[in-house]
């Protein structure tokens, strides 16, 4: 994982509250979780606090604390659209949220009881997610783009799988969905990390949608890719069918955002099994499709 650029604690979060929301600083306060670009703390029972610990995760705050509130109200699952803005202060430089706290394991740990129940929730989520997004809203470099922007990566990381089938299937994969027809409607919104540890179950059930700091506009096929890094193959024509909008090529370059991102947490995760256990869950389920498709 990468270092972090600040170091972030409960006390500095308890300094924050007290200089800028005095009414939270009584409450509880605990580390849930170190991301890539964020800290999580644990709020009380009601809140969590979450804080960049790099500068490319800064601005992605602010585009949470902008734009989240908005969409917040269309989305069938609940989201956590910051409910207090942070600024900078006590020597932190950033912006920083504090967001409602959602129950629920991540689906990274914990599976629904139900994978077709699961199916049609994100199809639902992400068919009234994905509508066009206004001029002005977030662009982020690496999600969303047309897949040959993300060839150069690709490339350089498919070395990395060790078994030479492994690496000319994926070839294969690869090279189908960059050569599928583009996408061609008007950008639209996009969750831009949409995977098993952004999805919380609670109960059995798919119950809320985290972590929108990847938040942009573009090609919805980014955010299908969800569809093999959660779902079970035969739950895939389910979700397919629930969001409702997926054409042809759209399924093949969602199915190449898959490689995308399992090649970027199988590299990038040796220090971090969970996400690494994403990557290869991904993986494999792109590869035995192509399998059975031949």
């Amino acid at each position: 994982m990468p270092a972090a650029e600040v170091q972030v604690s409960p006390e500095l979060v308890r300094r924050l509250l007290a200089e800028q929301h005095p009414d939270l600083a009584g409450l509880r306060i605990e580390v849930l979780a170190n991301g890539w670009d964020n800290m999580v703390c644990r709020l009380g029972d009601d809140y969590l606090v979450r804080l960049p610990r790099r500068t490319v995760a800064a601005g992605l705050v602010l585009n949470e604390q902008r734009w989240l509130p908005g969409l917040a109200g269309q989305l069938p699952l609940p989201v956590p659209a910051p409910v207090r803005v942070g600024l900078p202060g006590c020597g932190y430089p950033w912006a920083w949220s504090v967001v409602p706290f959602l129950p629920g394991e991540t689906a990274a740990r914990e599976q629904p009881a139900d994978p077709g129940e699961a199916a049609g929730a994100l199809g639902e989520f992400l068919a009234a997610l994905h509508l066009p997004a206004p001029a002005d809203a977030p662009v982020n470099p690496s999600r969303g783009i047309p897949l040959v922007g993300r060839a150069a990566g690709v490339m350089s990381q498919l070395p990395h799988l060790d078994d030479p089938s492994e690496r000319a299937i994926a070839v294969r994969v690869w090279e189908s969905a960059v050569t599928a027809p583009a996408w061609g409607g008007p950008p639209l919104w996009l969750h831009g990390d949409l995977h098993p540890a952004n999805i919380l179950v609670d109960r059995g059930r798919v119950g809320a949608v985290i972590d929108f700091g990847d938040l942009t506009a573009g090609d919805p096929a980014t955010d299908l890719a969800v569809a093999w890094m959660f779902l079970p193959a035969p739950e895939r024509a389910e979700f397919r069918r629930v969001y409702g909008r997926a054409d042809d090529g759209t399924w093949a370059r969602a199915r190449g955002w898959t490689l995308v991102l399992a090649l970027v947490f199988l590299t990038h995760s040796a220090d971090n099994p969970l996400m690494a256990g994403i990557g290869r869950q991904g993986l494999d389920a792109v590869l035995e499709e192509s399998r059975i498709s031949r």
